[in-house]
């Protein structure tokens, strides 16, 4: 099985772990997330998501496709801007 297709979490901690079972600080900390609001983009694959279903009520996840497919929608990280809004818009020629 290869994880190409499966795409990738972003994972955000949302709310803290003071006053949680030792074990979720843990599972929170082996993603990588260590400040609240912190993202990180972990593989989609078994052991990630059980870490995640673990930790659901700490976290927010959005599933991003593969690589292959990001780079298929025209939009390269070069290209696009966040605004303070978190949209995305894509960047003129001059910016």
């Amino acid at each position: 099985m290869t994880n190409q297709k499966n795409g990738v979490l972003r994972i955000t901690l949302v709310r803290s772990t003071i006053g949680r079972p030792a074990d979720q600080g843990r599972t929170v900390a082996s993603l990588g997330l260590r400040k609240l609001n912190a993202t990180v983009e972990r593989p989609n694959n078994r052991s990630i998501r059980g870490m995640v279903t673990k930790i659901r009520h700490l976290v927010q996840v959005e599933e991003l496709p593969a690589e292959s497919d990001r780079a298929d929608n025209g939009m390269s990280p070069q290209t696009v801007k966040k605004t303070r809004s978190g949209a995305k818009r894509r960047l003129a020629d001059g910016e």
